[in-house]
């Protein structure tokens, strides 16, 4: 759409926890696109906890707010996704780091979107 947005780096700490506690079983990985332009792409897989690293969600949010995110960068593509229709046709560093997600939150990416046209879904069985 062209409006400025503010992203932040996925977090594989609170997505393992979402899919533990909800039994799910696959993954939709939406705006990959957004990513084409980075060189490196940062995954945030624990949290620093009084000087530790964590990997699990604390339970309690006064815990939580003292933690502060422990990112594990990847490469990026730095190459267009938007014309890719299969797992195949996407940039081998954009499958490293879905594969990467999936190995930390425990689910396969099932449903992958490149843009914002339908078109631009990729479904993985």
């Amino acid at each position: 759409t062209g409006r400025p947005r503010r992203c932040g780096w996925f977090d594989a700490v609170i997505a393992r926890y979402a899919v533990r506690i909800n039994g799910i079983d696959g993954l939709a990985m939406t705006k990959l696109d957004v990513l084409d332009r980075f060189e490196s792409i940062k995954v945030c897989t624990g949290y620093e906890l009084d000087g530790k690293v964590v990997k699990d969600l604390p339970t309690d949010l006064q815990t939580l707010s003292r933690c502060r995110p422990v990112y594990e960068a990847l490469p990026g593509w730095q190459s267009s996704t938007a014309n890719a229709r299969s797992w195949e046709e996407l940039p081998p560093a954009a499958r490293d780091y879905l594969a990467f997600l999936e190995e930390q939150v425990g689910a396969p990416a099932k449903i992958i979107s490149v843009g914002s046209k339908r078109s631009q879904t990729i479904i993985r069985g």
